[in-house]
C-alpha cells in the first residue's frame, strides 16, 4: 500500500515530527526541505525514510534539536561554521549565506564546517551555489564503511563529492541528434549542472534492501567481516563496502576525508558513530566547501561550458548528469510523492497525528 501527498504536504508533515521530536523550527524547516527535495529526486535511500531514525537521534541526545549554527569568517574569503552537533542542512545554509557573496565579491571562497551530521544528497547543496551564479565543490565525510586500499579495517567513509555550476545557453542546433531529453537540458530548461558521487561501489541502502528481502548482492560491492569478498548480503552489512574504482576511488575517499574532516577539526569517519542509529555521541562529522565566481577568470566560462555541452549533447543518447533529478523533481511537484502507508503511518504517528499520537 502506497500514500501520495504533495511535496508542500509532505514537508509539513516532516516539521512537525522534527518540532515535535525538540529541533528548532527553522532546522526544522531546512532538514524537511532537503529530505522532500531528495524524495522528490527519486531518491528516497536519503528521503523521509531517513526522518524516524534522525527524531529518534535527537531523543536520545546524538544530534542536538536545539542547536544554532555558529557562523564565523576568520580570514576574509573563509567561512567556518560550528554546527554544534546538530544537523548539517542548517549549517550548510548558514555558511553559504554568508560565504556565496564573499565569493561573488573575491572571486572565490572556502566554507568549512565542523561537529556536523548527515548532510544528505550533496547535490541539493552545491546547486544551491550554483543557482547563485557560483561554480561549487562540496566534500563530505561520513562514519567508517570502506578499508584504505590493501587495509582491512574500515577506516574511511563513503565520502560523498558533489560539484555543480551554472547551467549556460546552449543553442538546440548545437545538441541535434541528442533527443529530446537532451534538448531539453540544452537550455529550455535552466537547471544547474549538477553531478553527486559517494565513492563506495554502491549505496548501503541497496545492501540493506537486498538482505531485508533476501537476495544476494553482485560480488564486487562489499566484503564479509573477515575480508574475503561475499554475495550474502546480511555477511556484506557485517564487513565493508568497496570503493569504486579501486585503489583510485579509496585514494579519493582519502582526500575527501582529508579535506571534510582534518582541514575542518572533525571527527575522521573511523571516530564517527553511526548515521543511521541512536546509539552514541555525535558523529562530529564535517563538510568542506569551495566556491568560484566565474568571472573572477576573466574567461569566457559560460561560452566555453556552453561549447562543451554543446559538443557532448551532440552525440546520440547523450544526456547532462543530474538532469533525470530534475525531470523527477517537476514530475513529483505535478503528480505528488508516494510513499508506503507503513512510513506515512509512522510519521503522522510521531507528529502527533495519528490515531495512536502519544
Amino acid at each position: 500500500m502506497t500514500v501520495v501527498l504533495s511535496p508542500d504536504d509532505l514537508a509539513a508533515v516532516c516539521r512537525a515530527v522534527l518540532e515535535r521530536a525538540g529541533v528548532l523550527p527553522a532546522a526544522a524547516s531546512s532538514v524537511a526541505g532537503a529530505l522532500v527535495a531528495a524524495e522528490c529526486m527519486g531518491i528516497p535511500s536519503h528521503g523521509v525514510a531517513r526522518l524516524p531514525q534522525y527524531a529518534d537521534q535527537v531523543a536520545a541526545g546524538k544530534v542536538r534539536g536545539d542547536a544554532v549554527p555558529r557562523v564565523e569568517t576568520p580570514l576574509p574569503a573563509t567561512v567556518r561554521v560550528d554546527a554544534g552537533c546538530g544537523f548539517a542542512y542548517p549549517a550548510l545554509e548558514a555558511g553559504l549565506d554568508v560565504a556565496a557573496p564573499l565569493a561573488l565579491r573575491m572571486g572565490c571562497a572556502a566554507l568549512g564546517v565542523t561537529n556536523s551530521h548527515h548532510c544528505g544528497v550533496a547535490g541539493l547543496h552545491v546547486e544551491r551555489a550554483a543557482r547563485q551564479g557560483l561554480v561549487a565543490l562540496l566534500f563530505a565525510n561520513t562514519p567508517a564503511a570502506m578499508a584504505p586500499w590493501g587495509g582491512n579495517r574500515a577506516s574511511l567513509g563513503t565520502n560523498p563529492l558533489a560539484f555543480a555550476c551554472p547551467a549556460p545557453v546552449v543553442d538546440a542546433s548545437d545538441a541535434e541528434g541528442a533527443g529530446t531529453a537532451s534538448r531539453q537540458d540544452a537550455g529550455l530548461e535552466r537547471d544547474p549542472l549538477v553531478m553527486d558521487l559517494s565513492l563506495s561501489t554502491v549505496a548501503r541502502g541497496k545492501i540493506v534492501a537486498a538482505a531485508r528481502e533476501g537476495r544476494p548482492i553482485p560480488e564486487g560491492w562489499a566484503v564479509d567481516a573477515g575480508g574475503s569478498p561475499t554475495t550474502d548480503a546480511r555477511a556484506a552489512l557485517g564487513g565493508m563496502l568497496l570503493p569504486f574504482g579501486g585503489a583510485k576511488g579509496a585514494a579519493l575517499a582519502l582526500m575527501v576525508e582529508l579535506l571534510a574532516a582534518s582541514l575542518t577539526g572533525s571527527n575522521h569517519a573511523y571516530e564517527a558513530s553511526s548515521f543511521l542509529d541512536a546509539e552514541g555521541g555525535p558523529p562530529r562529522t564535517g563538510q568542506c566547501m569551495l566556491l568560484v565566481a566565474p568571472q573572477a577568470f576573466g574567461a569566457d566560462f559560460a561560452g566555453r561550458a556552453a561549447a562543451l555541452l554543446g559538443h557532448v549533447l551532440g552525440q546520440p543518447s547523450t544526456r547532462l548528469p543530474g538532469a533525470r533529478r530534475f525531470e523527477l523533481q517537476r514530475r513529483a511537484h505535478r503528480e505528488g510523492v508516494t510513499l508506503p502507508w507503513s512510513l506515512h503511518q509512522d510519521l503522522l504517528r510521531r507528529a502527533g497525528r495519528g490515531a495512536d499520537a502519544t
